[in-house]
């Protein structure tokens, strides 16, 4: 039997000639502790495909409202209608948030909530285009999975239908928020009102058909497994090979503050950068991973530029989801922060679009 070790040096090999690493590699990795050389390798990969660029947008964050009909063991954000601490935004409210960001140059919202129980399917619609009338070239990056598939079941309508409308509306991506950890017995004890795995996969592929492209997401440092972690990043690779449409893949670490698991406490460092680092190596078609420093912390994110991540995420501006879950990091980062950040990791500063265009870049 194969040591970590000797496992590494034959991913190691296999990267040198461009080959891909299988689910079994991925998972011995997570037991190899030279943190060091993993890190190494990631960056050896990272910078074959991403050279010493650091990418960040300029964006706001606008979470349109908490109340939710369903509540997931993992969530400190959802609330009941009227319950103390839930909130909800008219379509002014999203729409003055939008000029408040264009004053300081965002090229893209990133806009998701909660099930909410009342709304019509015509308060997303026009919503959307609302944004686009007081800003026709911003980039709507809105509604995760599972809320395309609420929007689908109650307002009974295909998902191709909702996204078809949705599109037509102004909307032009979709976050990968919503993915969690696609094994089914510890989906059912942390989300379980979500469905299965498949209908996340699922809503990504129909979207990926209509043309649109998104994102990836995992969410880790709960009650999952290495193997868990590993078996939700294949199934993301496989649809990746299949219908192409991920930009980018984002571990998020869990903020525990709050939620029913609140004793498991937050995740280390080591795991972090493991995580990131392997993913890294894992994703062979995927041509970006994300820091997400809303989750992992702003100092954690800034070294992953040295374990396999390129994005630094971007400047937000407004974030509740994480916050409400005891997120340590603070709600918004100034570009200027940004580029110290990214210059002191010995990257070079690239403000992206949404769709990983250079809009400008700071040599």
């Amino acid at each position: 039997m194969q040591t970590s070790r000797q496992i590494f040096e034959n991913v190691q090999k296999k990267i040198s000639q461009k080959e891909r690493i299988t689910s079994d590699e991925a998972l011995a990795l997570f037991d190899f502790n030279d943190l060091i050389s993993l890190g190494k390798l990631a960056n050896q990969v990272r910078e074959t495909l991403h050279s010493n660029k650091t990418y960040y947008i300029v964006n706001r964050h606008i979470d349109y409202s908490n109340i939710c009909a369903i509540k997931c063991k993992f969530c400190a954000f959802a609330r009941k209608k009227g319950e103390e601490g839930s909130f909800e935004f008219t379509i002014d409210d999203i729409v003055s948030r939008v000029l408040q960001g264009l004053k300081v140059g965002i090229t893209e919202i990133h806009m998701v909530g909660g099930f909410h129980p009342t709304h019509s399917f015509d308060f997303y619609l026009e919503t959307l285009r609302a944004v686009k009338k007081v800003a026709p070239k911003l980039h709507i990056k809105a509604f995760t999975a599972a809320e395309i598939r609420y929007f689908s079941k109650k307002f009974r309508k295909t998902e191709e239908k909702v996204l078809e409308e949705l599109k037509n509306a102004g909307l032009d991506s979709l976050p990968g928020g919503g993915a969690e950890i696609f094994d089914p017995e510890i989906r059912k004890k942390i989300c379980g009102p979500k469905g299965p795995a498949h209908y996340w996969l699922d809503t990504h592929k129909r979207a990926h058909a209509l043309g649109f492209k998104s994102t990836a997401t995992m969410l880790y440092g709960h009650i999952e497994t290495a193997q868990n972690r590993v078996n939700h990043m294949e199934a993301i690779r496989n649809l990746q090979d299949e219908s192409g449409g991920f930009m980018c893949f984002i571990p998020l670490a869990f903020n525990p503050k709050g939620t029913e698991f609140e004793s498991k406490g937050y995740t280390s460092g080591i795991d972090d950068l493991k995580t990131l680092a392997i993913a890294r190596i894992f994703f062979d078609n995927i041509k970006h991973i994300k820091a997400y420093w809303i989750m992992s912390g702003v100092e954690m994110a800034q070294l992953a530029q040295h374990f396999g991540a390129d994005d630094l995420h971007g400047t937000v501006m407004e974030e509740n989801i994480t916050h409400m879950a005891g997120g340590r990091a603070p709600v918004m980062l100034l570009e200027a922060n940004l580029h110290r950040l990214i210059r002191e990791a010995g990257r070079i500063p690239i403000q992206r679009d949404s769709l990983y265009n250079t809009v400008r870049s700071f040599n």
